[in-house]
């Protein structure tokens, strides 16, 4: 069940409501640039170019889009670049899929702190698989990961977790060997959580000091911290291996670019409600339809607005950038195996664009044998403040 036509966009619900969202709510400057891009996006307002065929002499518009990473009209390419370098980069192994989850009773912690504790959540994540590897009654080897930061459930709640991609096996010490792990991830889960907990209890009392109370007025020490910590249930998730690593780039392509929620989700607003699909992972799964009033659909997906400049995508281990080449080369020698090479790199966008699509978006629509072409720049418009 989804929106195919499109007819809806997050876009018209923040155009629509934005004056009673105003109303109710403050924005921090991130935010605003986030509403104002997406409603700005590929529009006059955001300026662009009006196209001529050189053989018919049609003339079309094309605005430009606002590129903001949490635009839902602005991931696809970036997705299908960053899959295809990921292909050349990775080895070719099996994988595990591992999600972390952030208790819910740190949440409030993590949503007034966002910087630091998406920073450490990321960090000690990666460090217990990365620990978990050297231990050599699971793996005794180098391993690392792929981690993605998401903060959002299906429902636009507060969610913060991290999507690790795992390599099934790691290096030995002298990176002369590759060793597979063998069956199910190479440590236990229970294990893995612990260890997880452990590691991020030890990385966030070294911030106390520079962590804001919450609303409530919740303290911040090292005993509050550590009662906050241990009392609460830690989760990981971790899926089987995968076999073809080709395949796993391609279904963990589907997670890095994802925003709160797609268009494609949205089936309409009725009234001053907006109805949307998601999916009860507490009931299998089960595809639903969730009517939420406008401005509470506003406020929640501003939850998952990102600090302005942090990375939402990391490399640890073995697959930090310091590692990545020299890593895989010495596998593939290790192996005696060919590398996988980018399909995009070095190309314009304009390339790009034409494999993915499979047609040259240039093409004349009108007599199917001209070329679009720049004829004149349209000036940007800025929405009246």
């Amino acid at each position: 069940m989804e929106n195919k036509r499109q007819k809806i966009e997050i876009a018209d619900i923040f155009r629509r409501f934005e004056p009673e969202y105003y109303q109710k709510h403050d924005m921090i400057r991130e935010q605003q640039k986030v509403f104002n891009d997406i409603i700005n996006c590929r529009s006059q307002n955001m300026g662009g170019h009006t196209l001529k065929c050189d053989t018919c002499g049609y003339v079309q518009h094309a605005y430009n889009s606002c590129r903001n990473r949490h635009c839902p009209k602005c991931q696809y390419l970036k997705q299908v670049v960053w899959v295809d370098k990921l292909k050349a980069r990775l080895l070719p192994v099996k994988y595990f899929h591992i999600v972390f989850t952030v208790p819910s009773a740190l949440h409030k912690l993590f949503y007034t702190n966002q910087g630091i504790c998406y920073d450490l959540l990321m960090k000690s994540a990666s460090q217990a698989v990365i620990k978990a590897g050297d231990n050599p009654a699971f793996l005794g080897a180098k391993t690392g990961c792929v981690a993605i930061l998401h903060t959002w459930g299906q429902a636009l709640t507060y969610h913060p977790h991290v999507h690790l991609l795992v390599p099934a096996g790691g290096f030995d010490s002298d990176m002369l060997e590759w060793r597979q792990s063998k069956g199910d991830f190479f440590a236990p889960v229970k294990a893995l959580s612990s260890l997880f907990r452990g590691i991020f209890a030890r990385n966030i009392y070294k911030h106390a000091e520079d962590l804001i109370p919450d609303r409530d007025g919740e303290k911040t020490d090292i005993d509050f911290l550590r009662k906050l910590i241990y009392e609460a249930n830690w989760n990981v998730f971790a899926k089987p291996a995968l076999k073809n690593a080709e395949n796993v780039i391609e279904y963990l392509g589907r997670y890095t670019h994802r925003v709160a929620i797609s268009n494609a989700r949205i089936l309409e607003i009725a009234g001053n409600k907006v109805h949307f699909v998601w999916k009860d992972y507490k009931q299998n799964g089960r595809t639903k339809v969730m009517k939420l009033e406008a401005v509470e659909f506003i406020s929640r997906f501003m939850l998952h607005v990102l600090p302005n400049g942090f990375y939402k995508i990391r490399y640890y281990g073995i697959f930090a950038n310091i590692h990545c080449n020299d890593v895989l080369d010495t596998y593939l020698s290790l192996e005696n195996k060919e590398m996988v090479l980018s399909l995009t790199e070095g190309k314009v966008w304009q390339d790009i664009v034409e494999e993915v699509l499979g047609y040259d978006p240039f093409r004349c629509k009108k007599c199917k044998k001209g070329k679009m072409l720049i004829y004149e720049k349209i000036d940007a418009k800025p929405r009246a403040a």
